[in-house]
């Protein structure tokens, strides 16, 4: 009876995901996206002042403002973004993830990454570019301090939207660049 009942959950879990992941398959520059990042980093600059100095000193950055995330015991996110460089617009990208292990619920969030140097920048654009596991994000809360360290040339920031996710998984992000 307990497979049945994973059988059960795990049916609409993975529709839910094919569904998310084609969503994201439109081609062309979107203007309402660039809306929502634009949206996404004064939030997020709201919350935490302290970003202004990143963005005052990054090569470039890459705004995902909002990714869809959902698990149960296998999980999955999904959201597209645009990648900047110079304080422009340089193209799209898309951000797949999965994970495996404990992990319950939904959530929606924003996630920022920060490229410190034009390696790191070209590693993105590049297509060779992934977290694994080990990658580490500061959560953007409400008074809470934007400090993170640089790791492999890159820093990364997410702000929870809504939503509530029990976790205790690892997996990794992949992500894809299209140029504007």
């Amino acid at each position: 009876m307990r497979t049945t009942l994973k059988k059960k959950l795990l049916i609409p879990f993975f529709l839910f995901l094919m569904a998310l992941t084609a969503s994201y398959g439109q081609a062309g520059w979107n203007p309402d996206l660039e809306k929502d990042c634009n949206e996404a980093i004064a939030e997020m600059k709201k919350v935490s002042p302290k970003l202004s100095s990143f963005f005052a000193k990054a090569y470039g950055y890459a705004i995902y403002p909002k990714i869809t995330k959902a698990g149960l015991g296998i999980g999955g996110a999904g959201g597209k973004g645009i990648v900047y460089q110079g304080g422009k617009a340089t193209g799209e990208s898309k951000l797949g993830q999965a994970s495996f292990g404990l992990q319950a619920g939904g959530q929606q969030f924003s996630e920022l990454i920060f490229f410190e140097d034009k390696g790191a920048y070209d590693r993105f654009t590049g297509g060779k570019f992934k977290f694994g596991a080990q990658a580490s994000a500061v959560a953007i809360t409400e008074g809470g301090a934007a400090v993170a360290p640089y790791q492999d040339g890159v820093a990364i920031f997410t702000h929870v939207k809504g939503g509530l996710m029990y976790e205790a998984s690892i997996g990794g992000q992949k992500f894809t660049f299209d140029p504007k």
